[in-house]
């Protein structure tokens, strides 16, 4: 594997090692502005299936805005974003809800319905397709708790009685309602202690692992980034500076890679990478 030093805008940038076929998600030549202010210029990205790909990058590189656009909740200025092999911003209102249905979200502070309660919140995406009866929704969301380890017992609490570790539970299943291809998380061990943090994270590998999920997530946490990715995309300069596996990344010769992957806390977490095997490596 060779590596690209940053002479020039052309930096490390590697597809998984194995045959892939066509990515889940495509963007090309994409621009973002906001006024006078360009936060992407001319970014390419693509997300391959059964991958967990993490989008890192400083304050202000447009992490969450790309995220957004992802989702379609967000027009880019130029380029495009495609999901499924479809053009996000083309789409119509019906066929971005078929698409929507395909992917679940699971947003920084859980966005759950406060008025509702646990049960309900899990069971609003599938009462939005008015096409399951009652009984089988039920058995869904319970389901679904069980997935997340949520008891039964929570069910029907309100989203204010939940701690911060069962708010996040309860919103990642609700993101699998639909029995969704691709999840997307944004900053999901947010606001967890560490031993809340681990748990959660040992959560989504084993059901990125049992479901097949493709995820792409934002993350500013090191020992998040480093346990699940698969291949780490680094945004700065207004575009995808590297993107490849996190060994590989961190070998990239660029002042916000050092910067953020060397310190003493990417030191420490490092040490916990290396003492497991890659987070796409196949566990007996």
């Amino acid at each position: 594997m060779e590596q690209v030093k940053p002479a020039s805008n052309q930096l490390l940038n590697m597809p998984p090692e194995e045959d892939v076929g066509d990515p889940v998600v495509r963007i090309q030549g994409l621009r973002t502005q906001f006024g006078k202010t360009v936060v992407h210029q001319d970014l390419d990205l693509d997300i391959y299936t059964g991958e967990i790909l993490s989008i890192v990058g400083g304050s202000g590189t447009g992490k969450t805005v790309l995220l957004r656009q992802m989702l379609g909740l967000e027009t880019p200025a130029k380029g495009s974003v495609r999901v499924f092999g479809e053009d996000i911003s083309e789409a119509g209102a019906k066929q971005l809800q078929r698409m929507r249905n395909h992917w679940g979200m699971l947003f920084q502070q859980g966005a759950m319905y406060s008025a509702l309660t646990v049960f309900d919140n899990i069971a609003q995406p599938m009462r939005e397709l008015r096409a399951l009866p009652e009984e089988v929704i039920r058995d869904a969301v319970l389901l679904k708790m069980d997935m997340v380890g949520l008891g039964i017992e929570h069910a029907n609490k309100m989203p204010a009685d939940l701690s911060g570790g069962m708010v996040k539970r309860a919103s990642l299943a609700r993101a699998l309602a639909l029995e969704p291809q691709l999840l997307f998380l944004d900053e999901p061990t947010a606001g967890l202690d560490p031993d809340l943090s681990d748990a959660f994270v040992a959560l989504i590998r084993s059901l990125h692992n049992e479901l097949g999920l493709t995820v792409v997530m934002v993350t500013h946490d090191l020992d998040t980034l480093f346990a699940l990715s698969s291949r780490i995309a680094v945004l700065a300069e207004k575009h995808v500076i590297a993107i490849g596996p996190p060994r590989d990344v961190l070998k990239v010769e660029h002042p916000f890679i050092e910067q953020f992957f060397l310190g003493a806390r990417g030191q420490r977490a490092l040490e916990v990478l290396d003492e497991r095997p890659a987070a796409n490596e196949t566990e007996d």
